[in-house]
This record gives structure tokens, sequence and C-alpha cells, in this order.
């Protein structure tokens, strides 16, 4: 069976369900959510995303991101997915959603309300890797700078977030 994301309104109400693919196609609005995992040195947790992922392939992202299925909600949908992709588990806590719209490689379209997840664990991950070729730990403020320099080796979403939403992110850590 092929993949369904939840189509939203503006304000996240469900419309309807859409196959994945053609909801990135048709750029239509969706539900998705993104996880931070930090560990005990205040870094987060970026994945590289597979070659063989169907859009931003090799691109790096924050630790985790996906979408709920239909009738799934948004928080057990992120304890899944991490589990799916990193193989780890942990609490997580609803942080700030956000909704963007960006054009991706080959005619896609990224329009989505991203629910963020925040965790903390200093366990390294078990890669899929189907879905994840590789993994590193990064100050956010190495990351900022990074993205700066390197805009093209991050994924559209992650550089959004940093750009848009850095602020509540260093706020998880005061000191």
């Amino acid at each position: 069976m092929l993949e369904q994301v939840i189509l939203v309104d503006s304000d996240d109400c469900e419309i309807g369900v859409m196959e994945k693919n053609e909801a990135h196609q048709s750029g239509a609005l969706h539900r998705a959510f993104s996880i931070f995992i930090f560990n005990d040195k205040q870094q987060l947790l970026l994945q590289q995303r597979s070659l063989s992922k169907y859009h931003s392939p090799g691109l790096w992202a924050n630790t985790c991101c996906s979408h709920p299925h239909p009738n799934e909600p948004n928080h057990l949908a992120a304890k899944r997915r991490l589990m799916e992709e990193m193989g780890m588990v942990c609490d997580l806590s609803s942080s700030f959603s956000f909704t963007y719209k960006a054009k991706m490689e080959n005619e896609l379209i990224e329009h989505e309300i991203d629910h963020v997840f925040i965790g903390f664990s200093s366990n390294n991950p078990i890669l899929n890797k189907d879905e994840v070729a590789d993994y590193q730990w990064i100050s956010l403020l190495e990351l900022k700078e990074n993205i700066e320099v390197n805009p093209s080796q991050y994924t559209v979403w992650l550089k959004i977030i940093m750009r848009q939403h850095y602020d509540k992110l260093i706020q998880l850590f005061p000191c």
C-alpha cells in the first residue's frame, strides 16, 4: 500500500488524505513532524539522508522527520519514526510548529505544517541504512555557521528552522 499523508487546512485541521508522492507533486498542504535530539553536551544529533531517498538524498537534516499516518497522533508518529530511522527511544516534547512551502528537486514541492519535537539522549543511534546514511553530533552554533557557509549540504526545512526558529532551540539551554 502506498504511504498516505494527512491533508490539512492552514489551521492544521484535517481535510483528507493523499498519497505522499502525489502531495509532494501537487504541493498540497499536509502534516509533518521534525525531531531534534540533544545530548548532554548540548549537541544536536543530525542525520544524513540516505542516497536512495526520493528527494534531498545525501543532505543533512535534523535527527528525524516524517509524516504521521492517517489517524495517528503526531507524538506517536514521532516516536515510531525515531525508532524506525534512528533505532532510538526517548521522551519527546512538542515544542512549536510552523508552515513552509518550498520547491525541491525533481519538481517536488514541500508544503507542510511541521510539528517540532525535542528530546534528550546521549546514546548514539542505530541507523536504518535504507533511511539514513550517516549521523553526527553538532552544536547549534556550529550548525548555524556551517549552514551559512555550505547551504547546499542541508535540507530546506532544517535551513528554515535554523533561520526562523533558532531562538526557540537555544532557549532549551539557558546557560
